[in-house]
């Protein structure tokens, strides 16, 4: 792991380093009186059992009050590191959550264009368990593990140097062995973890969609989809399992070393009487104390390949870069009069290569009701998505009442607009939660009334529960016209000078549609309005009407202007 991304990882302890300092103390302690209670049995064993009978039982009954002492002080010592430890853990986890997941909501519609949402999930999930599982038991285990290894050692020595040799040189060897396939276990694991967030994204895609996938019947189509990236992370579980087989066969082989070699050289010792039977107990009896600590290494090493693939995910969020961002000397606004330029604009998007506008122009006046219209794909929804900066431009420059909108604070400008997408999306919750977004402090009068603007109160009323019904997962529980008149009325809560519309009353009836379209002539009053609309009725009253072809403005002017240059519009308008 690279200096900067191990500092960065330390620091995630800083807020924590009272809990972290006695995690360590009290597992140092743990360690201290494993090492003392043997030394105590083997003096029982040694000089203790050869006194005066009488002695020697106040001597066991004195010694015996220590080792329940001692015992009762290592009860507490394992329940701070069980229980504190892992709350630190925990702690540790929900900041780097909540720091991944403040990322996600800094990134722009680019970031998201080029990735799935399951893998996404996957790094704020899996990832960060892994990584604070190890963040939790790392340093104990390695504290654990160093302070048990010294005082086995020095222990060894003062009984017998031969047979401690043999612990100097099996613990280093192992972990060593260890250094030597942790790298490619690391890497195992974040190929696996790539296939894993595949997997997600395939099941979250396909029951995203379970009812497009019914309409069609192509149930098969998903499990044979599904099998194929199931195979795939079976694959990359077998690569990462044969390192893991490799790896931790070698350390169990030389773990199990210890006893035979232990107990052979010892036999040899005591037979050439250099070893009293009783020490060589006492080695025995240091072998679970040393190996214990190796086999939780053992463990350990396995989620440290895991926590290393899934801590290098986790800093490849948080070093991405979103491409749009603030300016150090941004400037921030209450409210807009509105008047929108476009100058020059060239834009293309990432996937297709291909520039959606060239050296587009387009002036709008401030409170200017205007429509843009053409056939898919020339560019309308790119215009609307420009505006609020959801991408940058390439060349060329937008500006609301003659500032460019790149030096105007990004949260400033986006609360001046409001949008409603052809893409409806409800949050699971209740209606008044979801007209609450358009304006998270609004009064459930304020929300009524917005919802009376958007006709949609009294459809609303109609449910058991009113504003306090539970939509359901995307608003599955409702139909795409009342999600799209709740959606219209986060718009009016909100009261913006700049409105959008992209599709807004594609999803209405004939009788919404009217509707709407009284309470939208309503609000555009003294506000910039733009529309998209295929269903051309919807904007016969625009100011102005665009026609939009291969990037550029084929045709301008009113409804009846348009009819009468028998141009593009004429014929979209015949078509209906």
């Amino acid at each position: 792991m690279k200096y900067n991304k191990l500092k960065r990882l330390i620091s995630y302890y800083k807020p924590y380093k009272k809990l972290l300092f006695f995690d360590l103390f009290f597992a140092a302690m743990a360690s201290i009186i494993t090492i003392i209670i043997p030394i105590i049995l083997r003096y029982i064993t040694n000089e203790v059992v050869f006194l005066d009978r009488n002695i020697a039982f106040q001597k066991i009954l004195v010694l015996s009050v220590v080792i329940l002492f001692l015992l009762t002080i290592l009860y507490g010592c394992n329940y701070y590191i069980l229980y504190y430890g892992h709350i630190m853990g925990a702690k540790i986890e929900n900041d780097m959550r909540n720091e991944i997941f403040i990322a996600y909501q800094k990134f722009s519609y680019k970031f998201y264009d080029n990735r799935k949402v399951g893998e996404l999930i996957s790094r704020i999930t899996t990832d960060l368990f892994n990584i604070t599982d190890l963040l939790h038991r790392f340093p104990e285990q390695i504290l654990i593990l160093i302070t048990r290894f010294s005082g086995v050692l020095i222990v060894f020595c003062t009984i017998n140097w031969r047979l401690a040799i043999i612990a100097a040189v099996l613990v280093p060897t192992t972990c060593f062995h260890i250094s030597r396939f942790m790298p490619k276990l690391s890497h195992s694991f974040k190929k696996l973890f790539s296939v894993q967030a595949e997997i997600n994204s395939q099941i979250e895609d396909s029951l995203s969609g379970i009812r497009v996938v019914k309409s069609f019947a192509n149930e098969s189509l998903e499990i044979k989809k599904f099998k194929n990236a199931n195979e795939n992370f079976v694959g990359s579980k077998k690569e990462a399992l044969k390192i893991t087989g490799w790896g931790f066969a070698g350390m169990f082989t030389l773990v199990s070393l210890y006893s035979p070699l232990i107990v052979i050289t010892g036999a040899v010792l005591i037979l050439n009487d250099i070893l009293p039977l009783a020490d060589l107990m006492t080695f025995i009896l240091y072998e679970f104390i040393l190996i214990e600590p190796l086999f939780s290494c053992l463990g350990l090493c396995e989620n440290m390949g895991q926590s290393i693939a899934g801590y290098n995910r986790f800093i490849e969020i948080l070093e991405t870069k979103s491409e749009i961002t603030d300016k150090p000397d941004a400037l921030e606004f209450e409210s807009f009069s509105g008047a929108i330029s476009f100058q020059n604009v060239t834009f293309k998007y990432e996937a297709t290569g291909k520039n959606i506008l060239k050296n587009f122009n387009l002036n709008i006046k401030s409170g200017e009701y205007i429509a843009l219209v053409g056939s898919s794909g020339v560019g309308k929804s790119t215009v609307c998505s420009l505006i609020p900066r959801f991408y940058d431009v390439l060349e060329g420059k937008i500006t609301i009442d003659g500032i460019d909108i790149k030096d105007i604070q990004i949260k400033s400008l986006r609360k001046n607009i409001g949008i409603v997408q052809q893409e409806l999306y409800l949050f699971s919750g209740t209606i008044m939660e979801n007209i609450k977004y358009g304006k998270p402090e609004a009064t459930r009068d304020e929300v009524i009334k917005a919802a009376k603007h958007a006709y949609a109160h009294d459809f609303i009323m109609n449910f058991p529960d009113g504003y306090d019904t539970y939509v359901g997962s995307k608003g599955l529980k409702l139909s795409g016209g009342q999600k799209q008149r709740l959606s219209i009325a986060r718009v009016f809560l909100k009261n913006p000078p700049i409105l959008i519309f992209d599709e807004a009353t594609s999803s209405l009836d004939n009788e919404s549609e009217r509707c709407i379209k009284e309470s939208l002539e309503n609000l555009t009053k003294n506000r910039t309005t733009i529309v998209i609309a295929h269903r051309l009725s919807t904007i016969k009253n625009a100011q102005k009407i665009l026609v939009l072809s291969d990037g550029e403005i084929a045709e301008e002017g009113t409804h009846d202007e348009l009819l009468l240059k028998n141009g593009v519009y004429a014929e979209f308008y015949k078509l209906l």
